[in-house]
């Protein structure tokens, strides 16, 4: 797990500023000496829609909810970037539960919310297990402190290699609330999985 020693940004500070502090993917995750299967979607996107939802007011993540992966899950796990610019993620004792980097937008506000969640861990299997079975156009449903839920639509899924994570297109600046969900993929190496797979979605209720 990394640790927690990234300076406060502040909330009025924009989405592409917070993209500057992360370096890039999520190292951190992985299955240690006990890997569990490697796992390979194929990259997938549609037109992103011509207009989303309005954005909600900010209201903390309470419960995640991806029905065609059997996740319903919570709380969230709040996040951190080091000050290597490494974006945490959840501790081991909690892979059944998604971590929000409180840094960014809440989910439903407008700019990029981020959410991150493990495929597995060096206990076995974790929140993200059924990643495969995602696709452009599931949903993503994100229950909030305030009672409301921002319904995202996916329409993006891509897998890269963690040496070429696609740093501003993920934190990167939007005038539209939008989500990202992150999880690790790949075959091990060095104890790690090797790649990444991102979620892109909208707000569409």
């Amino acid at each position: 797990m990394t640790t927690t020693r990234t300076p406060r940004l502040g909330r009025l500070a924009t989405c592409a500023a917070l993209a500057l502090a992360v370096a890039g993917g999520l190292t951190a995750c992985g299955s240690g000496d006990t890997p569990g299967p490697d796992v390979t979607i194929k990259n997938a996107a549609t037109a992103p829609a011509k207009e989303t939802a309005p954005p909600m007011a900010p209201s903390q993540p309470k419960r995640l909810q991806i029905p065609s992966a059997g996740v319903d899950a919570g709380p969230f796990v709040p996040l951190e970037v080091d000050s290597g610019g490494e974006l945490g993620v959840p501790p081991v004792s909690q892979a059944e539960q998604p971590g929000w980097w409180t840094k960014s937008p809440t989910p439903g506000e407008k700019g990029a919310s981020i959410i991150v969640a493990h495929y597995d861990t060096k206990n076995g299997p974790a929140l993200m297990r059924n990643v495969k079975n995602i696709n452009v156009g599931d949903v993503i449903k994100v229950l909030r402190e305030d009672g409301s839920t921002a319904t995202f639509t996916i329409r993006e899924r891509q897998q890269v290699k963690k040496d070429d994570f696609p740093t501003r297109k993920v934190y990167g600046d939007t005038e539209r609330p939008e989500l990202r969900l992150i999880t690790c993929g790949g075959e091990i190496v060095d104890g790690h999985r090797s790649a990444n797979i991102i979620f892109y979605a909208d707000l569409v209720k």
